[in-house]
């Protein structure tokens, strides 16, 4: 995929490195899209490492809210993160509710009316998005890791899963892990991909740990046992016994007393940088 020009939104020095927001037409989604990137001090190639953020959230949240930039800038690695959908296409109903349409793009290509035209987000991740990191930034894309929050969370291991030539390391602070089985997924799966199950399961982590079979690499997963969404959306036991029956390596860490916030993102975002580098060094 050919990589369009990229407008600088801003631009900030940050742990010696830069932080910087861009905007730019998007051929997968057919408007402007942004993302965000953290470069470390150096010339390079880095190893990127791309994060996939939560309902609501933009390509900002990540890179203000996680503290994430100190600890990439010593293991020198690059961040990108993309917006959570495409915006400003006045798609009917798209703002009507948090959980779907705009900020809620569940990291897939929609194939329903009226949101196959725009909401691409598989197609911009996986292709779009990598094709114009590489053109643009000193990145070195055979080392490439995946990781997200909730519906991020779920859109990494997705996406790993659907792409595995892509990602070398896979990462998710408390995923939706069976998106089938739980309110969010059912909303947007039948939404963005119709009535048809068979569709869902194309997007389902647990699914697709059974269809397609387990990841070369580790998954670690960090889920707070007060998380307010624990029981009825994110269900990573499912995840638990999907990934013992393919054989999956799978580090299910429950943190006692954490909720679904940043701040439980902050306090373990530095061992998820130090999976992702040691995977980009071996």
């Amino acid at each position: 995929m050919t990589a369009t020009a990229l407008t600088a939104v801003s631009e900030q020095k940050c742990f010696g490195g830069t932080m910087g927001v861009y905007s730019h037409a998007s051929t997968s989604t057919g408007g402007t899209m942004r993302f965000s990137v953290f470069r470390p001090q150096g010339e390079g190639p880095f190893p990127v490492l791309t994060w996939l953020a939560g309902l609501t959230c933009t390509e900002e949240t990540f890179m203000i809210k996680a503290g994430a930039q100190r600890f990439a800038a010593r293991e020198g690695l690059m961040l990108v993160a993309p917006d959570t959908s495409p915006r400003g296409h006045d798609v009917p109903g798209e703002a009507e509710s948090w959980d779907f349409g705009v900020g809620a793009g569940f990291y897939l290509d929609a194939t329903e009316e009226p949101w196959a035209r725009h909401w691409r987000m598989e197609s911009y991740v996986t292709q779009e998005l990598p094709a114009l990191v590489e053109a643009s930034f000193p990145a070195d894309m055979s080392r490439q890791g995946i990781s997200g929050h909730s519906m991020g969370g779920h859109g990494a291991l997705t996406l790993a899963l659907r792409h595995k030539e892509r990602w070398r390391s896979v990462s998710a602070f408390a995923p939706i892990s069976a998106p089938t089985q739980c309110p969010w997924g059912e909303k947007a799966f039948s939404g963005y991909l119709g009535q048809d199950r068979s569709r869902w399961a194309e997007h389902d982590a647990c699914e697709l740990l059974r269809s397609r079979g387990p990841l070369p690499c580790e998954i670690l997963v960090d889920q707070g046992t007060a998380d307010q969404f624990l029981e009825r959306e994110l269900k990573p036991g499912l995840l638990e016994e999907a990934a013992r029956e393919v054989g999956q390596r799978l580090t299910l860490r429950r943190q006692e007393g954490y909720d679904h916030s940043y701040w439980f993102i902050q306090t373990f975002i530095e061992h998820h940088i130090a999976h992702h580098a040691q995977a980009m060094r071996g």
